[in-house]
């Protein structure tokens, strides 16, 4: 075991993958140079050259195109939006182009593409630059939707992802990067639809996302001083959705509460709390919970945006609430 910033998992998972497999190439705004926005491509450019890590123009509709493209003749690229809020200005290319091709082809094609890219508040980014968008995307079928929590799950997910052979979102949470965690000395791929239980419990099933999962477990703690044994659940990946895992955990404890910081209306908690209805209907002993971000733009102001994102006192006083 070793400690590593969450960044820096990320850029060993890309630096082994494009030294694995030669048809891996990066590309995006700032990823060389300057080693990326999050500087989670340092020393790349350095050693791969501008052939394989290569900045781009600000067009992410084109260089979303252009990595479809790429994908289409056999290499496989891994693009960089620097916020996932940048989707928006590439998502004909996203949802009507990579997400269909395999499909419109009959199998004869696939888009083996990686979309990397940040979501969630707390840096005072503002609306534009602040949002979860992982709940919008997995509506559109053909692609697959990744979100990591901690840095050892970072680095083996993104190894799956790169070896995929269907477009992939992969959503990293801004706040992470500068985290440090414990990881294993070699982080094999991790498979996508497994979701981890990362605490076990026999009262509450905690679903939650990318960091919700650190804030998740630290309301657990909190919680089992009170006498409330929480099972959290780290989701992994949203498509495919593991909710077999979900469904085992909800008739062992009869609670089910979802933790995801994209807005609630039409958001995860929804749709999980509806996908795994017909299997746990029985066994609820309370409401199905959700905790998410008001259906508000993220405020740039840190004493009006902190109060509107998921914390793990909200978790704690939800948990408190369908306890009773």
């Amino acid at each position: 075991m070793r400690e590593i910033l969450y960044r820096d998992a990320i850029c060993e998972a890309l630096d082994e993958e494009m030294e694995r497999d030669g048809n891996v190439l990066l590309l995006g705004e700032d990823v060389g140079f300057l080693g990326g926005n999050f500087k989670t491509s340092v020393g790349l450019f350095e050693k791969y050259g501008d052939l394989r890590v290569k900045d781009t123009p600000i067009s992410e509709a084109g260089f979303v195109g252009m990595g479809t493209g790429m994908a289409l003749t056999g290499l496989r690229p891994v693009i960089e939006l620097m916020f996932s809020d940048f989707l928006l200005v590439a998502a004909d290319q996203i949802i009507n182009n990579a997400a269909k091709i395999r499909y419109m082809s009959g199998g004869q094609v696939t888009v083996p593409m990686v979309i990397r890219t940040p979501i969630g508040g707390g840096r005072s980014s503002a609306a534009q630059h602040s949002q979860s968008m992982q709940a919008m995307v997995a509506q559109f079928p053909g692609m697959k939707v990744v979100v990591p929590s901690n840095a050892q799950e970072a680095k083996g997910l993104l190894k799956t992802a790169i070896r995929d052979d269907n477009p992939v979102i992969f959503f990293e949470h801004k706040m992470e990067y500068s985290n440090k965690y414990m990881i294993d000395d070699v982080v094999e791929p991790i498979p996508f639809g497994k979701a981890r239980i990362a605490r076990e419990g026999r009262d509450v099933t905690i679903v939650a996302t990318s960091s919700m999962v650190m804030k998740s477990e630290k309301a657990a703690e909190e919680l089992e001083k009170q006498g409330i044994s929480c099972e959290v659940i780290d989701l992994r990946t949203i498509v495919p959705l593991d909710r077999e895992v979900i469904v085992e955990s909800v008739k062992k404890t009869g609670r089910l509460l979802v933790v995801d910081e994209a807005h609630v209306r039409c958001g995860i908690g929804a749709e999980i709390g509806a996908d795994v209805m017909d299997d746990v209907f029985y066994y609820l002993d309370a409401p199905v919970g959700r905790i998410g971000t008001p259906n508000v733009p993220l405020p740039f102001s840190p004493a009006l945006e902190f109060p509107v994102i998921p914390s793990t006192e909200k978790i704690i006083a939800k948990v408190n609430q369908m306890m009773k």
